[in-house]
């Protein structure tokens, strides 16, 4: 599912207009990006919990040559799902 289609089912389940379902989708995903721009974790209670993670320089090989790489200190994001979501897809 792609976010136009998640914003169309958002639209049909809450009884909005597709504009309307959109602007709910990204102002959802905008607070959660700043939430993680501020180092703060996202819990959403029964779904997940979306935090910021520290990866540190390390050494890599490039597969065309074997040669070491050196890759950069980089920050991600990961996500623990909550119980309700685990329960739901087993």
């Amino acid at each position: 599912m792609r976010k136009p289609e998640l914003a169309a089912a958002i639209a049909d389940k809450a009884d909005l207009t597709r504009e309307q379902a959109n602007r709910v989708l990204n102002a959802v995903l905008e607070e959660i990006t700043d939430a993680l721009n501020r180092k703060e974790s996202v819990t959403l209670v029964g779904f997940g919990t979306f935090v910021q993670r520290h990866r540190g320089a390390r050494t890599g090989k490039n597969p065309q040559t074997g040669e070491p790489v050196k890759i950069k200190a980089s920050n991600t994001v990961a996500f623990k799902p909550g119980k309700s979501l685990r329960d739901a897809i087993n």
